[in-house]
């Protein structure tokens, strides 16, 4: 779930989440005390939530036009800049670079990197975040993004499956389409070569030939029930977004945990997370516990929170490395 609180003795005590998802707007900006203030708030929560099973601590640091880590890096290049400048070597090393300064402030798993193919069309929020528009060369630059991201103990995640190439309109404010069932088995491709049943794959809000009026992020046979034999530790992308909005809470709710959901996200507004809970709690135990039981299991495979003070002097050596790759 998402949260608005920059310091643990903001976040209220209720409800119990699995796992918490970090914005911009949960950083104090300033770059001498934010930092520190930012591993203060992970660290507390570990220690109200995650003492018997670590708390997945997520955020969005993809760089470029996605980075909320932007008021105290600056400008980094995006994705597709990277590939396309230096390859393989340069994804990996951004991947790096990312899970140090991320492991450092006590993140475990970082959403990125996109494997959706880039097509050029405007309006739909994705632009650069990807890296090409080959699938083999996608699925090489994530590949190669995740290597060096894991390597640091954060997890990495696969999205938007099946695939956002293609489509004319932001998930943010409505339902993209998908018509073309070929161009839809390519863009499956990166996430044939790359999912797996302990890597979380993010399913996007998106209608394809094959999920009648549902959102792929809703229909089992596009997650845990798809017919490509496609593994994955699978969650929802933001269930506030326009994509899923004309689907009522408790549909929402309900579609998303018969789809086979370890996790659903709800980021952005008290009033959406308190309609979440109220459509869970309306649901019969039993439904419910497939998931409690695979976040439960995924949560295990997390770093074990550490739990020591910040290192400000890992940290300003970090930030320097960040600003000499981005030049």
């Amino acid at each position: 779930m998402g949260i608005h609180a920059r310091d643990a003795a903001d976040v209220p005590g209720e409800p119990v989440p699995g796992g918490l998802v970090m914005f911009a707007r949960n950083l104090d900006p300033d770059p001498a005390t934010g930092p520190a203030r930012c591993h203060a708030l992970i660290r507390d929560l570990q220690s109200r939530w995650g003492r018997e099973v670590p708390l997945a601590m997520a955020i969005d640091q993809e760089g470029g036009p996605v980075s909320r880590l932007l008021c105290w890096v600056g400008e980094t290049p995006s994705f597709r800049r990277i590939w396309t400048t230096s390859g393989r070597e340069g994804a990996r090393a951004w991947g790096r670079l990312w899970g140090e300064g991320l492991a450092l402030l006590g993140f475990n798993i970082d959403f990125a990197p996109l494997l959706d193919l880039h097509d050029g069309i405007p309006g739909t929020g994705l632009g650069d975040r990807r890296a090409s528009a080959d699938p083999a060369e996608a699925a090489q630059a994530a590949e190669a993004f995740l290597e060096g991201l894991e390597s640091t103990g954060v997890k990495g995640c696969l999205k938007h499956f099946p695939g956002l190439g293609g489509t004319k309109v932001d998930s943010h404010r409505a339902l993209p389409e998908l018509s073309d069932p070929e161009a839809i088995l390519r863009a499956l491709e990166p996430f044939r070569a790359l999912a797996r049943p302990d890597r979380l794959t993010m399913v996007g809000h998106v209608r394809t030939p094959w999920s009648g009026d549902l959102p792929a992020s809703l229909h089992r046979g596009h997650v845990a029930g798809n017919p490509w034999g496609i593994p994955g530790a699978w969650v929802t992308d933001d269930m506030e977004m326009g994509g899923v909005g004309g689907f009522p809470w408790p549909e929402r709710i309900r579609l998303a945990i018969e789809a086979g959901h370890l996790a659903l996200l709800v980021c952005q507004t008290q009033e959406a997370l308190e309609a979440s809970v109220a459509a869970l709690r309306e649901l019969p135990p039993e439904a419910v516990e497939a998931a409690v039981q695979a976040g439960r299991a995924y949560r295990l495979t997390l770093a074990k929170p550490a739990g020591a003070p910040f290192d400000q002097s890992a940290w300003e050596a970090w930030v320097a490395r960040v600003r000499q790759a981005a030049v």
